[in-house]
């Protein structure tokens, strides 16, 4: 029998506990601390992240859901993807969730606002806020940084050349 690994502890943890949200919002500052933040560049691949604040809010809206908004503000180093060397990038994002209790089969949608939203759903009755801003810093960081000035330098004959033509150089040689 195979054994399914464990999922590691997420590394930015910061629970709240929306049984106890009383009827308005409640705002949230949270930052990484250094610790933290090693851990959080080690999962995405960082050469570093200098930086990582949010300000969440949650607030319960109709029909017993959870809303979850979020600016979040980080300052990432990333490896060029043409020459390696850092690239400093600062990360301003907004977003929003939706949570409720666990929908039955097809029914993953609801439709607020006049737009189709995904409901997350909400468990116990806790959102690990820390570890949904360090998903969405995920989300955000730019899969091909680049160094400003670094380009990729191809000839002209590897670039229309096929591997067919070489192919077919080497049948003519024999």
């Amino acid at each position: 029998m195979t054994e399914i690994p464990e999922t590691p502890a997420p590394e930015f943890t910061r629970m709240i506990d929306v049984s106890r949200l009383a009827a308005g919002e409640k705002v949230c500052d949270i930052a990484a601390t250094p610790s933290e933040r090693a851990a959080l560049a080690a999962r995405f691949g960082l050469l570093d992240l200098a930086r990582l604040t949010a300000s969440v809010k949650v607030s319960r809206i109709v029909g017993g859901f959870v809303r979850l908004e979020a600016d979040l503000s980080a300052d990432v180093v990333q490896s060029c993807v043409v020459t390696l060397d850092p690239v400093a990038k600062r990360v301003e994002e907004h977003f929003s969730l939706l949570y409720g209790a666990a929908a039955e089969e097809g029914e993953a949608e609801i439709i607020l606002s006049g737009e189709a939203e995904i409901v997350e759903p909400l468990g116990d009755g806790v959102i690990d806020i820390g570890e949904v801003v360090a998903q969405q810093l995920s989300l955000a960081l730019d899969p091909y940084p680049h160094k400003p000035g670094a380009t990729v330098e191809a000839t002209q004959e590897s670039v229309l050349q096929s591997p067919f033509a070489a192919l077919a150089k080497w049948g003519k040689k024999a």
